[in-house]
């Protein structure tokens, strides 16, 4: 088996700066259309735009979606889209109510840095925002961890940019529950041992599986922080052979 699992802006789709190699994505379906091939699409979108990219730039379709930055996970299959209900017991919230992490919104309110995304962003186990894209990002994150932490949420806070639309992201998640936690749920779902695995992605929110032990492709238009930052984390955890 080969577990194929792949961040979509930028590091699939044609979205950035970068020109797209013309033979990409017809050899993606072709290596998607083998029988020893699983794929897995890890975005940062929500299920609709998932849906979108998919449909409208030919890609093929996936055994497993993992949207929201990792917070909810989808079988698909002819039928549908199935709701892994063992990922959404995995990463159930306690002591914030039916509301989830959005009941945390007044412990931010008084970061001026910090703007909600729209509401269809929003959900129980995740909580965006936009911020400036510039270098004060990943303190404005550290910031925003240590503001929940003091109320005794310990959530896993994670940063990411834009480059064509210029805007960077905060997303406040369950600590259990980044792109990094729904990966390896996805591989042990499937049996899958590392040495079958790869995991492709180039922005913010993709350094937590970047850094990790999984085997990992940094794509060549992944932007030069983000590629100075995954190989520092991953050189500090020991797993510079992973990436």
């Amino acid at each position: 088996m080969l577990f194929l699992l792949a961040d979509l802006d930028r590091t699939l789709l044609p979205n950035g700066p970068q020109e797209e190699a013309a033979f990409a994505r017809p050899l993606l379906r072709e290596l998607a259309a083998e029988p020893w091939v699983r794929l897995a699409y890890v975005s940062g979108r929500g299920r609709r735009l998932v849906r979108r990219a998919i449909d409208g730039h030919g890609l093929p379709t996936p055994d497993f979606v993992a949207a929201d930055v990792g917070t909810a996970i989808y079988r698909v299959t002819p039928e549908g889209w199935e709701v892994d209900p063992g990922w959404r017991r995995k990463i159930a919230l306690e002591g914030l109510g039916p509301e989830g992490l959005q009941a945390l919104r007044p412990l931010l309110a008084g970061h001026s840095f910090l703007r909600l995304q729209e509401e269809e962003k929003q959900t129980p186990v995740k909580l965006s925002y936009y911020t400036a894209a510039d270098a004060g990002l990943d303190e404005r994150a550290r910031t925003v961890a240590a503001a929940l932490r003091a109320h005794g949420h310990p959530c896993a806070v994670i940063a990411s940019v834009d480059e064509c639309d210029d805007i960077a992201f905060i997303d406040v998640l369950p600590a259990n529950a980044t792109k990094l936690h729904a990966v390896r749920h996805l591989l042990e779902r499937a049996g899958c041992p590392l040495d079958e695995a790869v995991y492709a992605g180039d922005s913010g929110n993709d350094l937590p599986v970047l850094e990790s032990e999984i085997p990992a492709v940094l794509v060549g238009n992944a932007a030069g922080a983000v590629r100075s930052e995954a190989r520092r984390r991953a050189a500090a955890r020991g797993n510079e052979a992973a990436l």
